[in-house]
């Protein structure tokens, strides 16, 4: 497991019965979490410094509990990098603190590379993998078909002291992709994390298990002669690492490199690790 052990500003303070309790600088928010089916070993509501505690609804999706005065938004720095957080739609911050671990592995490869490196940022979100690869020194394409999300991820980059070098597309990823193809556009490196199921912005429908690997496939088309790696990353329960490693070994064939596929994780002041997702990197031979 890859563990992001890095964090000063974000901690898990505690765990159980489907919940983590957690500190983002000095907001302490409860948050539902689907792989922590093992028993609290305290009572996480009675926390006399919970902010907020998002509540999960019997007829489906939940609503934010306020409990303390809090900022409707507010800052976090991971290292050099700056990110703005708030409570949101479905249990969200704008961020996942775990991505750190890729954060680290990517930005060494850009950093390392010794030449110009071209990032295309797929389901990119508000853009943490963006801030982190341009923040290495990459050119970056950060693709992602909500606005809103593309918005804080231009704001996100600012707050990091990323004025230039990064361009925002709002589209249906597997529509630009193939517009790339057909425009002989090239990148050495890819990221993307795809959801489970999604709707695009024409009415475009996504499920993993259907469009994954035809979708690895079509990326594949934009990648440099000599890439430099590609990531995948995924939240689906059931896309465990191997699926994820078979993919990318199968898609990439053709490319001279190696595949490394991981847990990624956060951990916790009570000594054991909370898995969040799956991760999947090739990494290309120099």
């Amino acid at each position: 497991m890859h563990i992001a052990e890095d964090w000063k500003d974000y901690k898990i303070i505690a765990t159980g019965d489907g919940y983590k309790l957690e500190q983002w600088k000095d907001v302490v928010l409860l948050r539902p979490d689907p792989q922590v089916i093992w028993a609290a070993q305290r009572d996480l509501f009675a926390y006399p410094g919970i902010h907020a505690v998002y509540r999960r609804s019997d007829k489906g999706g939940g609503a934010w509990e306020y409990r303390k005065p809090m900022p409707a938004e507010w800052e976090v720095s991971y290292k050099e990098l700056r990110f703005k957080v708030k409570p949101m739609g479905f249990k969200h911050t704008g961020l996942f603190p775990e991505q750190a671990a890729n954060w680290e592995v990517m930005s060494s490869l850009i950093k390392n590379a010794g030449r110009k490196i071209k990032v295309l940022n797929l389901f990119a979100y508000t853009g943490g993998a963006t801030v982190a690869c341009a923040k290495a020194g990459a050119e970056v394409t950060h693709v992602d078909a909500a606005k809103g999300m593309v918005e804080r991820a231009g704001e996100n980059a600012r707050l990091s002291g990323i004025n230039s070098g990064i361009r925002y597309i709002i589209d249906d990823c597997a529509k630009f992709v193939a517009r790339e193809i057909r425009r002989g556009n090239r990148y050495d490196a890819i990221i993307m994390d795809p959801p489970s199921y999604g709707r695009g912005p024409g009415g475009e429908m996504w499920k993993i298990e259907d469009n994954l690997f035809s979708f690895v496939e079509q990326c594949a088309k934009v990648l440099a002669e000599n890439p430099l790696f590609v990531l995948i990353n995924s939240y689906t329960t059931g896309l465990q690492p191997c699926v994820i490693s078979n993919i990318l070994k199968l898609t990439l064939k053709n490319f001279s490199g190696e595949v490394q596929a991981y847990e990624i994780g956060l951990p916790t002041e009570e000594g054991i690790p909370l898995p969040c997702g799956n991760s999947g990197i090739f990494i290309g031979k120099r």
